[in-house]
């Protein structure tokens, strides 16, 4: 399904300045496919935006829509890029099971490559933020041949521990033994047309669209299964990166995203200027982003010309 037409554009952005609507406006298309599990057959579904052989696979953070990349996304496919960005399973407009077991970082690291596979892309860019930053992680220990690099924001990992049990516990416990709670938040929220609010705050009422059996089967199966690859694994990963991070921030500590950048061999750590840059300014790691991810792929092309 075509959202909007597939205008020519003329790709600016030499520094990190905003770019014109008519910059913005790409090729968009919703697509669709299946993963077998063991409890069967499951659907998730992605949004493409652009088009040609650079591919760049954005993952949203836990419990929050894939809608929410839909400003990178948008800017990275001004730049040349092909993007998709993926509900992963529980999430957005994906199924969303009742089993735990389903829910796992491997788990979704599997789904990323079967959405390569469905797209007939042999490698990506793949990059994520929090829940997607780990999972882009899996994605290069899992199948390292398909990953051309990785764009981290805010991983989870060693220092973030009790943040993220103080955050999400409560989540747990409200899906489990509060049901009508979750029930209640989605009934408030859900009615609310989200043309009429600014678009973060649509992203937060989408957010708060659980259904309580799968909200507590995903935070369930995601804190009491690994949260990331090994820091041994981690120090393995050859692939370019590009890792930010955000000052103040409890759950995701900038000292995570320092020791990961540290720990991969070929990673450039970037600190954004506050929590919310990229969301509220988002010009200057939009570039970062950019330059990174077209470098990545201009690398390989490289190599192929010189044999």
């Amino acid at each position: 399904m075509w959202l909007l037409p597939d205008l020519p554009y003329t790709p600016v952005w030499p520094g990190p300045k905003a770019a014109t609507l008519r910059d913005m406006l790409v090729s968009e298309r919703i697509g669709q496919f299946f993963v077998e599990t063991d409890s069967g057959r499951d659907r998730l579904e992605y949004t493409e935006y652009g088009s040609g052989d650079a591919w760049v696979v954005l993952l949203h953070g836990q419990l929050m829509p894939r809608r929410m990349h839909q400003p990178l996304a948008r800017a990275l496919a001004a730049e040349g890029l092909h993007v998709v960005t993926l509900d992963l399973l529980g999430h957005g407009r994906s199924d969303r099971p009742a089993d735990p077991l389903l829910y796992s970082m491997t788990a979704f690291a599997e789904q990323v490559v079967a959405l390569l596979d469905h797209l007939g892309a042999p490698q990506a860019v793949i990059g994520g933020t929090s829940l997607g930053a780990n999972v882009s992680l899996e994605v290069a220990v899992l199948a390292p041949a398909r990953v051309r690099g990785l764009i981290l924001e805010m991983p989870v990992l060693n220092n973030a521990l009790e943040a993220g049990i103080l955050a999400f516990g409560p989540l747990l416990f409200a899906a489990r033994f509060l049901p009508f709670t979750v029930n209640a938040v989605r009934r408030l929220t859900r009615p609310v047309p989200r043309g009429i609010v600014p678009f973060w705050v649509g992203i937060g009422l989408d957010t708060c669209d659980q259904r309580p059996a799968a909200l507590g089967a995903a935070v369930h199966g995601i804190f009491f299964g690994r949260i990331a690859p090994s820091a041994k694994e981690r120090r393995g990963i050859r692939a370019p990166a590009l890792v930010v991070g955000h000052p103040a921030d409890p759950i995701h500590p900038a000292a995570d995203a320092a020791m990961l950048a540290d720990e991969l061999p070929h990673a450039t750590f970037v600190k954004a200027r506050s929590i919310v840059e990229w969301r509220s300014r988002p010009e200057r790691l939009n570039h970062e982003a950019s330059t990174f991810a077209l470098g990545c792929w201009k690398a390989q092309r490289r190599r192929r010309a010189g044999g």
